[in-house]
């Protein structure tokens, strides 16, 4: 009896173990692919090539309500006394990536990034950039053949637009690399997710910003040839 009792109990701990298990892979799978549609999990992007045999994938996303020129200049001022990270600022000063919170609005002297470039990390090591595409794509390498980091800005009809992120890591070389990797993971999803609502406010704030621009220019032209109509009938 006790025999049969203590293999319901050994029974029950593995099904529950087994439970748990499938519960984490199913979790890890939706923060691995945030907000991202199959058909972007799928799609090959540029800068997929430099790590071909990865093994970890990731691809989030985030539907920003602001054309791709309001969302690309977050990007390219991304870094180390740039423009920060725009994720929870606390947690990359703590850690020494930023002496400062990230920026507000859009910073002209960093705007002119290209291939070849770094952006720097505070005590981490640089970012090197492999493409620099305005208003399309931005692949960063922080490891040579083995992690990229990626942004993609994909137009919807609507002008919105869909700001992609995807991180590929080639096969760990040590069951340390593994542990970390398990350990990392959870928190990159954190950070990553911030980021991306860090940038998606801002560019939606700086396109409703252009808008205003544009409405009071608009205003000034037709209120420009109000004037020299009412000088035309005058002279007449």
């Amino acid at each position: 009896m006790k025999s049969l009792t203590t293999k319901r109990i050994a029974g029950g701990n593995a099904i529950v173990c087994a439970a748990g298990v499938v519960g984490y892979e199913i979790a890890r799978g939706g923060l691995r692919d945030w907000g991202a549609t199959s058909q972007e999990i799928a799609r090959f992007f540029p800068g997929d090539e430099l790590v071909p045999d990865a093994t970890y994938v990731s691809t989030r996303a985030v539907t920003i309500d602001a054309p791709r020129e309001a969302v690309w200049p977050w990007l390219a001022q991304m870094g180390y006394r740039r423009g920060g990270l725009y994720s929870y600022d606390w947690l990359d000063r703590l850690f020494g990536y930023l002496d400062a919170p990230s920026a507000r609005h859009v910073l002209p002297e960093f705007q002119n990034l290209k291939a070849g470039d770094t952006i720097p990390v505070g005590r981490g090591p640089s970012w090197p950039v492999r493409v620099a595409e305005p208003d399309r794509a931005l692949v960063l390498e922080p490891v040579a053949g083995r992690i990229t980091w990626s942004f993609y800005l994909l137009p919807d009809p609507h002008g919105k637009t869909r700001l992609v992120t995807r991180v590929r890591c080639a096969p760990p070389e040590s069951l340390l690399e593994r542990v970390m990797m398990a350990v990392i993971d959870p928190a990159a999803f954190v950070m990553t997710r911030r980021m991306l609502l860090g940038i998606k406010s801002r560019a939606e704030a700086l396109a409703r910003e252009n808008e205003r621009e544009a409405g009071q220019e608009t205003q000034q032209e037709v209120h420009a040839i109000e004037l020299l109509a009412d000088e035309a009938l005058t002279t007449m």
